[in-house]
């Protein structure tokens, strides 16, 4: 989530946005709904991941990582070196939760 924040306030100070518009078309208010839903998917997997029993909270945590990885990996390649490079990270990031969420062993 900080990911996608940051990018949006590079964005910001680059110029390389338009108020109310994704890549030069207007949005509907579903569409800004559905961007507040992707944003709100970390948070809501911190709370998860301190809430749920291990096996299902180790699935979860697989699924969802895969998910914003292909989510993530439709956007590419972006204008900017910056959100490149940041959607790079978050990439590295979903590997990683993955990964530790793989060899989770209680």
């Amino acid at each position: 989530m900080l990911i996608y924040l940051l990018g949006d306030v590079l964005r910001i100070f680059a110029g390389d946005f338009e108020a109310g518009k994704i890549d030069g078309v207007t949005q509907s208010q579903g569409m800004w709904l559905f961007v507040a839903c992707i944003m709100l998917i970390p948070i809501i997997m911190i709370v998860l991941t301190l809430t749920l029993k291990y096996p299902l909270v180790r699935r979860v945590n697989i699924i969802v990582s895969i998910v914003l990885i292909i989510f993530n990996l439709f956007g590419l390649p972006y204008k900017g070196a910056y959100d490149n490079f940041l959607i790079g990270v978050s990439l590295v990031f979903n590997s990683l939760i993955i990964w530790y969420s793989w060899k989770w062993v209680l």
